[in-house]
């Protein structure tokens, strides 16, 4: 069997690539377990490699609103009654028609989406 790599700061790319196979050697480690122990720590140095590395861009204002409406299970129609209007509510989901500041304190608010990610 061979010896796993040293748990380390992950600091070039190979480091990272050898990270990823150690993690997935171990994906299926019990909690609570010493493999289990080791795949968090690995998991920890690869998240953070990553949002140095590998950062992964806030999504657009409209993709965003879809996402939630879709985790909610809210309909268009629903969106319309938040906005005090069906049409808009179709015009922003078209891209036809923009975000006021007052639509997304709303959906901020009610819906949980981060000011930054409608502001775009």
């Amino acid at each position: 069997m061979l010896e796993p790599p040293p748990i380390r700061a992950l600091k070039n790319e190979e480091d990272y690539q050898r990270a990823l196979a150690r993690l997935d050697a171990l994906f299926d480690a019990p909690e609570g377990t010493p493999l289990g122990d080791e795949a968090e720590v690995w998991a920890i140095l690869v998240e953070d490699y990553e949002a140095r590395h590998h950062p992964v861009p806030p999504p657009a204002p409209l993709e965003a609103i879809k996402f939630r409406l879709e985790q909610l299970g809210l309909s268009q129609n629903e969106l319309g009654g938040l906005l005090n209007s069906r049409s808009r509510a179709s015009e922003i989901l078209s891209g036809k028609r923009r975000l006021t500041v007052g639509m997304m304190r709303r959906l901020h608010r009610e819906l949980g989406i981060p000011a930054e990610v409608l502001l775009g």
